[in-house]
């Protein structure tokens, strides 16, 4: 009979220091973002006062109410726009990075390695580069303006590719096999097999691309030339600059922006971690 060890877990004393610098260095890298949330429930006066308070002498909620008073700033029609794009370019990253890349990782056919290594190579080219012919293409398609213009350029990415490869790599071949054997099509074995094995790595590259849009400034401000069809973080900008001597209607305006990209970060960072967890492990 085998008796298990009933000592508890001991933490050594570098264990502990690493911990305690770990905390320490969160809690600073955090605080100008707590800082600026606290700032949304104060007055003009308390934010510019000097020596600055931390918390909130008088909580109050005036700059959400003035915000989402204000007509010149209609948050729901850009909190639409800033939704489609991210969430549509989101979904079709997923499906087009996992396809390609469990095709990389499980077939073989001609010109295989170089067309690999070509997509790699776009992830070299800066964005200003190619950034005027992408213009000129939508103008002749006719996607200026659009927020299609914005979601169908952006519906395949290389590095999404690459990291789907790497990850379809791990996939036991004789899985594949196996369900071949008992009939199933190569669609219903990269839908049914594939698909759940790439999890981890699929809510990685979600959360990312998800955010890269929902942040993106310089790109939809060249495409999207119209007031109604803008998002968020142009919109943020034009805010700030129209009250720039209101600081705390700019933090308000600004937390915002960022708090969808915070929930959706914590509702998936289990999956996010897993995924940056394996993706250590590969090679």
């Amino acid at each position: 009979m085998v008796y298990k060890s009933q000592t508890p877990y001991m933490l050594n004393p570098g264990r502990i220091l690493v911990y305690v610098v770990l905390i320490v260095g969160s809690l600073i890298a955090m605080m100008p973002f707590i800082w600026m949330i606290l700032a949304t429930f104060k007055t003009g006066a308390e934010v510019r006062q000097i020596p600055p308070t931390f918390f909130p002498a008088q909580f109050t909620w005036d700059n959400y109410k003035t915000i989402f008073n204000d007509p010149k700033l209609p948050l729901r029609l850009f909190y639409r726009n800033s939704f489609i794009i991210a969430s549509s370019v989101t979904a079709l990253v997923l499906f087009t990075s996992s396809l390609f890349g469990y095709i990389f990782a499980k077939y073989e056919f001609k010109g295989k390695r170089v067309l690999f290594w070509f997509i790699l190579a776009t992830m070299m080219i800066p964005f200003q580069v190619t950034m005027i012919p992408g213009y000129l293409i939508l103008v002749k398609l006719g996607l200026l303006n659009k927020l299609s213009g914005l979601i169908i350029p952006s519906a395949i990415s290389a590095f999404g590719i690459f990291l789907m490869t790497q990850f379809a790599k791990s996939i036991p071949g004789e899985i594949l096999d196996a369900a071949r054997v008992e009939g199933a099509g190569e669609w219903r074995i990269y839908r049914s097999i594939a698909l759940p094995q790439l999890g981890p790595a699929l809510a990685t590259l979600g959360m990312l691309t998800f955010m890269s849009n929902w942040n993106a400034y310089l790109w939809p401000l060249i495409v999207l030339t119209e007031q109604d069809k803008r998002t968020l973080p142009i919109i943020l900008t034009w805010y700030t600059t129209q009250h720039s001597n209101q600081i705390h209607l700019s933090m308000t305006a600004s937390v915002l922006v960022v708090m969808p990209i915070l929930l959706v970060f914590l509702l998936a960072q289990r999956w996010i971690v897993r995924g940056l967890t394996l993706s250590g492990m590969k090679g």
